[in-house]
């Protein structure tokens, strides 16, 4: 059974986590909620944490020496009860622990913390991933939060003045994603405007991956004349990006990794997939994400 963990800033902003994968599932500032509600008719879920993968595995398994392991997209750790082992009125952290749930797709010791601290119009999110093993411990980690789209929630409009806008600019392509998620060689041109990504439903059939993307934030902005200018996303240590929605969802999902989905020509063990991290044992990685809206 999952817990919901609330929390408060001295201006009133508020946050809630789950027990339940340590999904924030909700982000309120000045009462208004920013966060995706999670309706199933969508998408069923808020802001995942993703680990310890991200996106698909080739025929839906991973290698480790000898023996291969069922692994899901994403990973298991959105999927499974976190503990708290620290709470304030403004943060908490919590963990998940290598047990038995694990082991049966994850041959791996690790201790996984994820502390959250909402600030004035803010959260902050900070993971710590410890190899608590005696092997060295291959993982990847990605966050996938969505927001309303628009911000006041409702239809959303072709020309409605929404884009993401880039810290810096980027490659206007993409790998294709082919079937089960994986991707392709293949790429697909990407309709970015400088550093900027116009918005249109139109235009997602799938989503646009940047590997090893320059920026380090992003803002999900919305029209000139509205109260609400962006919501900012600012990471640390996480070197991919992706952008994503459904083509009838009112949502826009702005995500970080630090690995991506297995390329559908790939057959090697876990440690030499693409971009997936390797820890030696004993071993900490800190990584961080910032979400602020902008007024």
């Amino acid at each position: 059974m999952s817990t919901r963990i609330d929390l408060t800033a001295p201006d009133g902003t508020t946050a809630v986590l789950s027990t339940h994968g340590a999904e924030p599932v909700s982000w309120r500032v000045g009462g208004t909620e920013y966060l995706w509600s999670g309706d199933p008719a969508h998408w069923n879920r808020h802001a995942p944490w993703l680990f310890p993968v991200v996106g698909a595995s080739a025929g839906g398994q991973v290698t480790v020496g000898a023996a291969r392991y069922p692994m899901a997209q994403h990973g298991f750790a959105r999927d499974l009860p976190f503990t708290v082992v620290d709470r304030g009125a403004d943060a908490v952290t919590l963990r998940l622990t290598d047990g038995p749930e694990t082991r049966v797709h994850y041959p791996f010791a690790f201790r996984l913390d994820i502390a959250a601290r909402v600030k004035p119009s803010g959260l902050d999110l900070t993971v710590t991933v410890v190899n608590t093993g005696d092997v060295p411990l291959p993982y990847a980690l990605g966050f996938h939060p969505a927001f309303p789209w628009p911000f006041a929630g409702g239809e959303r409009a072709r020309d409605g003045g929404y884009a993401v806008a880039f810290e810096r600019h980027e490659r206007p392509f993409a790998p294709q994603v082919g079937p089960g998620g994986l991707l392709l060689r293949d790429e697909q041109p990407i309709p970015l405007s400088g550093d900027t990504l116009p918005l249109d439903p139109a235009i997602f059939t799938e989503a646009f991956v940047f590997r090893n993307a320059q920026s380090r934030w992003m803002r999900f902005t919305g029209p000139g004349q509205g109260a609400v200018k962006a919501i900012r996303m600012e990471m640390e240590d996480f070197p991919h990006l992706a952008v994503w929605t459904k083509p009838t969802a009112p949502f826009l999902s702005l995500e970080c990794w630090t690995g991506y989905a297995d390329w559908a020509d790939f057959s090697g063990p876990l440690q030499e997939r693409d971009a997936q991290r390797v820890l030696p044992p004993g071993d900490e990685a800190r990584h961080g994400v910032r979400l602020t809206l902008e007024t």
